[in-house]
């Protein structure tokens, strides 16, 4: 009885000294209050945004928002310094670190999240969609019965179960205007960019500011977006590969523009699977092809096939090509058969351009169609590889009035002509400096009309002057400035 009693005296005496230090009256307890107190207080989950939110595939009524839910508020810090060289590529980085120590990782999170769109008096709220590991935590959210060239303001909301507290974000979008409505359009677009060739070191890449700055309709990615067969670290497998993503659009350039501009994505090989790979090639280590699309899936919104075509009012239309996912092997022999498009992407290509009526149309592929290219290379049209199909579309391009071509995948920025159909083809060159690499400047050819072997990106004007529907073509280097421009006029 004794030890019991000199028990319960030391915890009534502890208890005191606790309301004393705490400056709360004895009196205003009950004993009842006693377990609440000593209960440990669970540390609340917190959902962050680190890696971004896209709005893409803009129509007159109807987008698709993504996210993807994040446990940590920002990326691992970049340690590494860099080679002084072309890709700039990591020193002494330990390819077989766990990836959530490499730079710029960027752990998950399980959770929901829903989106918001907000204009004038109209609100249009989403349910609430769970983030599943099997899709690296990203959710992929669609809207349709927009109205046309209207801004609609995102409220972003995720929470990591039914009960916790919820994060948010914010942006904006204006949708594409109808088809019939004379409006000017500029858009910008860029190709190829490796993570460790950023050029700001705070912000990640100086171009995607620049592009910013235009304040542009929207912006068109043409391919290699990541670059999996590349150090720091080389993506051969689904954890990696899904850790470039990650690490590419948790960059503030990255996440602050496409807070406010639509995108549309391509895919070329790099950020598939390996350089000039397709659906025959060997796995990349233990990543194959078939992971390549899932990744890719899980990171660009699409409404349906990989290619597409979308209008923005009665001057411009685009059509979005799809080179990898449908070609024939890149080394074997050259026929009509031979095909990076697929029959039946070059079926649908056909029927809609010629059911178009728009002022301007832009062919945007991943790779060159004039080009001229190196010699050596085999997958893409202006190679002999693909010389028929090349020949093929080159003509059927040029037949259409006022068609161009927009391309990626190379790394210098160029404007050329096809010496035998005039077709006109505008490469917008790697987005930084330190990515450019493949040209010799003093190999100026017949075809070409500008060459520059400088980063940057391309923008795309189309406004009716005096009446008259104008288009320009201008590049510029990573900080903004225009460097070139070539303006046409409508016949």
């Amino acid at each position: 009885m004794k030890k019991d009693q000199l028990k319960i005296n030391k915890w009534a005496s502890g208890r005191r000294l606790f309301f004393k230090q705490a400056g709360a009256s004895l009196a205003a307890f009950s004993f009842r209050d006693i377990p609440k107190l000593f209960v440990k207080a669970k540390k609340k989950k917190t959902i962050f945004f680190t890696t971004g939110c896209k709005t893409a595939e803009v129509t007159t009524d109807s987008a698709i928002l993504w996210t993807r839910l994040c446990g940590q508020e920002k990326p691992n810090p970049v340690t590494h310094r860099r080679l002084e060289k072309v890709f700039r590529r990591p020193i002494d980085f330990d390819e077989n670190a766990p990836v959530a120590q490499m730079d710029g990782a960027v752990r998950a999170a399980g959770g929901w999240v829903r989106a918001t769109l907000k204009s004038g008096g109209e609100t249009r709220r989403s349910e609430w969609q769970k983030a599943e590991a099997e899709d690296d935590f990203t959710v992929k959210i669609s809207f349709d019965k927009l109205k046309p060239a209207t801004e609609y303001q995102i409220l972003w909301e995720a929470k990591p179960d039914e009960e916790g507290g919820i994060t948010t974000v914010s942006g904006s979008f204006t949708t594409a205007p109808a088809e019939p409505t004379e409006k000017p359009i500029q858009l910008v677009t860029s190709t190829c960019q490796y993570f460790w060739s950023h050029d700001d070191v705070e912000r990640g890449f100086k171009t995607y500011d620049s592009m910013a700055r235009m304040n542009p309709d929207f912006f068109l990615q043409t391919g290699d977006y990541v670059y999996y067969d590349k150090p720091g670290p080389l993506a051969k497998n689904l954890e990696k590969a899904r850790h470039k993503w990650h690490a590419m659009d948790s960059w503030p350039a990255l996440k602050d523009f496409y807070q406010k501009t639509p995108v549309y994505l391509l895919k070329d090989d790099h950020d598939l699977l390996d350089d000039d790979s397709g659906p025959t090639s060997p796995a990349y280590g233990d990543l194959t092809f078939k992971d390549g699309l899932k990744v890719w899936r899980e990171n660009v919104p699409l409404a349906d096939k990989p290619y597409r075509t979308v209008r923005w009012g009665k001057d411009l239309q685009i059509w979005l090509a799809e080179g990898r996912e449908y070609r024939s092997p890149n080394k074997s022999p050259d026929s009509p058969d031979k095909t990076i498009w697929g029959a039946a992407q070059k079926k649908w290509f056909q029927e809609t351009v010629e059911a178009s009526d728009a002022t301007f149309k832009i062919l945007f592929s991943p790779t060159p169609v004039v080009g001229p290219d190196r010699e050596r290379k085999t997958d893409n049209h202006a190679n002999a590889a693909f010389a028929s199909e090349g020949d093929w579309l080159r003509k059927y391009l040029t037949a259409q009035k006022n068609m161009y071509v927009v391309n990626g995948d190379r790394h210098w920025q160029y404007v050329s002509v096809d010496a035998e159909t005039g077709l006109m083809e505008f490469g917008s060159g790697p987005v930084s400096d330190s990515h450019v690499q493949g040209w010799d400047e003093d190999d100026v050819r017949p075809e070409h009309r500008f060459l520059r072997l400088k980063g940057g990106f391309l923008g795309v004007n189309v406004v009716r002057k005096n009446g008259l529907p104008t288009i320009a073509f201008t590049h510029y280097d990573v900080e903004g400035n225009a460097v070139h421009s070539e303006k046409l006029v409508a016949v």
